[in-house]
């Protein structure tokens, strides 16, 4: 679970870098890498629901 949690914050924190980067520059690279970092976050914590409710069992 510590590992998902980790891997959760890294994607959070690149997701954060590319929308600032469009978002402030206008770099249209970085929105592309900010919807797949959100797709990626989107999929862990789909992973991280399952964990927990496993973990609370």
């Amino acid at each position: 679970m510590k590992k998902l949690v980790d891997a959760i914050n890294a994607e959070i924190a690149l997701f954060q870098k590319n929308a600032e980067a469009q978002l402030v520059k206008g770099n249209k690279a970085a929105g592309t890498r900010a919807r797949k970092a959100a797709l990626n976050i989107s999929k862990l914590m789909k992973d991280f629901r399952k964990a927990s409710v496993e973990a609370a069992k």
